[in-house]
């Protein structure tokens, strides 16, 4: 069967599927997106990622594509028709299509919205979390405004492309006093050697992640103690566990930071715990 892809009103064939040439994602990165897990048949925490969707949409003055309840529609409708029960499900939003230009457009355009969907297999990445991870540090090189989940990643994928290099999954990356901000498409934990979750505060200078926020109700409900504060490169190689989320991850053991093995080397078991319940607390949608 082949893939199916939304855009901007029609459900065509992935390998069909086109934007304008002058659409302002394209052109300026001008837009953002979200990335929804699906898992077992279900969407993932789809009122979270659209709460951040509106949050994102409104510190650029876009507006919604459609209503949200229409949008939860299509992202159900696109899941469906790919035949998607374990996988992940993309939707990325743009000012629109208007003649190049840096300022907005002056006459109001539409707009644009795209969502795909795409298979993936649980066994592999269980399989992963098994064996655990590494993740390289980098020092910080992004705009302040990374709370934003917009289009415009390109030093995340230089960074992404840096770790692949060098054998790991992730880089992690380092403000001016050597504290871990975030990974460069997930967030950063550590578990100090109390048993107490660190990971940094998102009111400024990481995105505010949707697994991120899910692993806190469910590390309360397992009665772990969270600490939102900034942890070092260096408290991090001292750490009993690390771990990075995300909806495309959700909760990976890392076990090598740089060229240093945390603890024995091998993933934790507080990892292990928080990934084999997550599923149960997330909010899940029939897709």
């Amino acid at each position: 069967m082949p893939r199916i892809a939304y855009v901007n009103g029609r459900y065509v064939r992935h390998s069909d599927a086109a934007v304008h040439i002058e659409d302002r994602g394209y052109q300026f990165a001008d837009g953002v997106y979200e990335v929804c897990e699906v898992a077992r048949g279900f969407i993932i925490d789809m009122t979270r990622h659209l709460d951040r969707l509106d949050r994102s949409l409104s510190e650029l003055s876009i507006d919604w594509p459609m209503s949200r309840k229409a949008l939860e529609f299509v992202l159900r409708e696109v899941v469906r028709r790919n035949h998607v029960r374990n996988g992940l499900v993309y939707l990325q939003v743009t000012r629109g299509v208007a003649p190049r230009d840096h300022f907005f457009p002056t006459t109001p355009v539409r707009p644009a919205l795209v969502v795909t969907a795409k298979k993936t297999d649980p066994e592999v990445a269980n399989r992963k979390a098994e064996q655990g991870v590494g993740v390289i540090t980098v020092p910080e090189n992004r705009w302040e405004r990374v709370d934003i989940k917009t289009v415009g990643l390109l030093p995340n994928v230089l960074v992404k492309q840096q770790a692949k290099k060098a054998s790991a999954a992730e880089a992690w990356f380092v403000d001016e006093d050597g504290n871990v901000k975030e990974g460069g498409s997930t967030n950063a934990w550590i578990v100090t050697k109390d048993g107490t979750l660190v990971t940094r505060p998102a009111d400024f200078g990481i995105l505010r992640g949707v697994t991120r926020a899910t692993l806190m109700d469910l590390a309360k409900k397992l009665g772990l103690k969270v600490e939102e504060r900034a942890f070092s490169v260096e408290e991090a190689y001292e750490a009993r566990e690390a771990f990075i989320t995300a909806a495309s991850t959700v909760v990976m053991p890392v076990v090598r930071v740089n060229d240093r093995s945390i603890a024995n080397g091998h993933p934790g078991e507080t990892a292990r715990r928080l990934r084999e319940a997550f599923f149960e607390i997330a909010e899940k949608t029939p897709a």
